[in-house]
């Protein structure tokens, strides 16, 4: 009888804790000690309570108040916020919060795949950034605050994410995202404003991870694998029921050969968990980047496309679409989003051109709104798909950023290509964002081609003549059409007076590697 009066007490006791815990007013993660606020937007500060208990939030002169609906949900919004700090938040109910160290600035999601999520520190992952000790070293930025978003797949939308803001330092830093990081240190030390990084990153992700469900449905090219995941998730059951016979008729066969003497036979093996597999259509969107959109931004930086380069020219779409999805999202707008073009890499095996198809695809995205491009073409590495040279990808990130979003009139690109034209045996080709001229980089230009109306390309001989490369091949009496960097891993040395390399490019538009895969192949998963 003591026993079980015991047993009820204890249950009495952890249903009236749990209660009492329930009642709490609740903050998601990215809320908490060290944030950063978005500057000159309206902030939302959100999340749970008691159905119907009132919620004050403080911070400087501002006060707002919410009460908690039917699900316990409750948000407020600030009125737009000037550049400040360090501040205190309050947030009020039945308990109080005191969130410290705010600051007041500009807000970066850094995502993408493993060469954004590339530490500055070698943790064993993918190795380090260039002269990563000095640079941990050096890294004493009060004013530069990082989040880390905990890798997760959802099936759903989420509500929140695992992490925590830290502050910028030796202590800190060498897990952060080279890129993210870099970035964020190089605007920080052009515009002087606080800056806030959260990285939500995972390497080797396609971008239809990235994207959610509706905005796949919306095109039948992107339905197609986002069913093809859909299917897998739907037959796993069955196929784990199929596992778990193999399975029951292994242990038998295990334990005769064991009472004979005789070897095991070899397991089955476990077959994936689709649900919780990265690449499952929307999971990231679903776990990493949901949860976060309530947080007002600045902007985005993206850094992915290898995954995705065995369907190089679909990119152009599926890109174009997950950018225009994160924008709906937010609710904010056309806010800025800059991308790094892929860097040269050797991946090995046919077919050559797939890298270069990529590359095309997410220059086209700069068609959209307030969009920018960092090139990457000349410091890729031929044998390691992660160049460690992070800190130039996260300079040419900041200065694309200073004009896109801050709207410097400062140099941030290199000679893109123009038009070309024809002139008595060679090519003529014209360039915008010479900046001053354009520059080879070694005793001879590298890096073109040209075709006649057969459409077979021979390698160019190369000059510049003020704001125009000319181009001529013996093997072409009659060239029609240009090509520069086009390859998976080129050589070639472009630039501008201000050193930004010429993105690769092509002035043709025949048929590519990759195009018109989409509709005559299924989809890989795995």
């Amino acid at each position: 009888m003591r026993v079980t009066r015991r047993i009820i007490l204890l249950s009495l006791a952890i249903v009236t804790t749990a209660a009492g815990a329930a009642a709490d007013v609740k903050l998601p993660a990215i809320i908490s000690d060290n944030m950063v606020l978005q500057q000159g937007k309206q902030v939302a500060i959100w999340g749970t309570a008691d159905p119907g208990e009132e919620v004050n939030v403080s911070l400087g002169e501002q006060k707002q108040s919410a009460t908690a609906d039917s699900s316990g949900n409750w948000k407020v919004d600030l009125a737009p916020l000037k550049q400040v700090g360090p501040l205190e938040m309050t947030i009020a109910g039945k308990n109080t919060i005191t969130i410290h160290n705010v600051l007041v600035g500009e807000v970066w999601v850094c995502s993408g795949q493993s060469n954004m999520e590339f530490a500055v520190w070698n943790h064993g992952v993918f190795g380090g950034a260039k002269n990563a000790d000095q640079e941990v070293a050096s890294a004493n930025y009060p004013m530069i605050h990082l989040f880390i978003v905990k890798k997760a797949v959802a099936g759903k939308p989420q509500t929140d994410v695992q992490g925590q803001w830290v502050v910028a330092s030796p202590a800190t830093v060498g897990s952060f995202s080279a890129v993210g990081y870099f970035f964020g240190r190089d605007l920080y030390r052009a515009m002087k404003f606080p800056i806030g990084l959260i990285d939500s990153a995972w390497g080797g992700t396609e971008a239809e991870a990235w994207t959610d469900a509706e905005a796949l449905d919306a095109d039948p090219d992107l339905k197609l694998e986002a069913d093809a995941w859909r299917e897998k998730v739907a037959e796993f059951p069955h196929v784990f029921e199929q596992y778990d016979g193999k399975l029951a008729e292994w242990e038998k066969a295990a334990e005769n050969a064991e009472s004979n003497g005789n070897p095991l036979p070899a397991p089955p093996d476990a077959p994936k968990d689709p649900r919780s597999h990265p690449h499952r259509d929307s999971g990231l969107w679903n776990a990493m980047i949901a949860p976060l959109t309530p947080y007002a931004i600045g902007g985005v930086i993206w850094y992915q496309g290898e995954s995705n380069a065995g369907f190089a020219y679909e990119y152009r779409k599926q890109f174009a679409t997950m950018i225009q999805q994160w924008r709906s999202s937010w609710g904010e707008g056309d806010f800025p989003f800059i991308f790094v073009q892929l860097a040269s890499f050797d991946p090995g095996g046919p077919p050559p051109e797939t890298w270069p198809v990529l590359r095309e695809s997410q220059e086209k995205t700069l068609a959209l709104p307030k969009t920018g491009m960092a090139v990457a073409i000349d410091i890729g590495e031929s044998h390691d798909i992660h160049p460690k040279n992070k800190q130039e990808v996260g300079r040419r990130l900041a200065l694309a950023a200073e004009v896109v979003a801050y709207g410097r009139k400062i140099g941030d690109q290199g000679p893109t290509f123009k038009s070309a034209r024809p002139v008595q045996g060679s090519l003529h080709v014209q360039f915008t964002h010479a900046a001053g001229g354009l520059v080879a980089r070694g005793p001879r230009l590298l890096g073109f081609e040209v075709a006649g109306d057969d459409q077979q390309f021979f390698p160019a001989q190369a000059s510049i003549a003020g704001n125009e490369v000319v181009l001529s091949s013996p093997q072409v009496a009659n060239p029609v059409a240009a090509r520069y960097a086009w390859a998976n891993d080129p050589k070639c040395n472009l630039y501008n007076k201000v050193g930004l390399p010429a993105p690769p490019f092509r002035s043709d538009d025949w048929q590519v590697a990759t195009q018109g895969k989409v509709n005559a192949e299924t989809p890989k998963l795995w």
